[in-house]
């Protein structure tokens, strides 16, 4: 019996389970990055993040929804080494003036990741006439896009100056 060709449509499933998972860990990790942070504003941005990260899973549910499947996880390698790399950075630089330089980084991994996978997942979505989905899809990027953009101001404004 031989077994039938992967699909777009399969690739599109797969790649929605993945983020998903990756949201659902990315939870654990915020309150331990804003725990970590020694800038007010950069603590923020991690808690305000965690907010909208939650948002993130719900549409991701929606968009499950809307392509008639259950919300489901599929471990992610990528986001567990990215998310261990930002352990590593918070236990090796605890107490150090470039502790939040590198949370930064760690953070912006993270967002370039997301921003990869729900752009990737967007332009499929259009691709297999998903409309509910795209429009889903294209709320959260755009959310990323500005944490990474917030990121960069507060890597740039204060804490790389500070590691210096």
């Amino acid at each position: 019996m031989a077994t039938e060709p992967k699909t777009l449509d399969d690739l599109f499933l797969d790649t929605l389970k993945d983020i998903y998972y990756a949201e659902k860990q990315i939870l654990k990790a915020l309150p331990k990055m804003a725990k970590a942070a020694s800038s007010p504003e950069l603590k923020q941005a991690f808690q305000t993040h965690r907010d909208e990260t939650e948002t993130h899973v719900e549409r991701l549910s929606e968009v499950f929804e809307a392509i008639g499947k259950a919300p489901r996880g599929k471990t992610c390698d990528a986001i567990l080494g990215i998310i261990e790399e930002g352990k590593s950075i918070m236990e090796e630089f605890e107490g150090s003036p470039a502790l939040d330089a590198g949370l930064v980084a760690a953070a912006q991994a993270v967002e370039h990741y997301e921003m990869a996978r729900y752009g990737t997942l967007k332009a499929w979505a259009q691709e297999l006439g998903h409309k509910e989905a795209v429009k889903l899809l294209d709320q959260t990027l755009s959310e990323e896009k500005k944490t990474d953009e917030l990121l960069s101001k507060l890597g740039t404004g204060t804490a790389n100056k500070q590691a210096a």
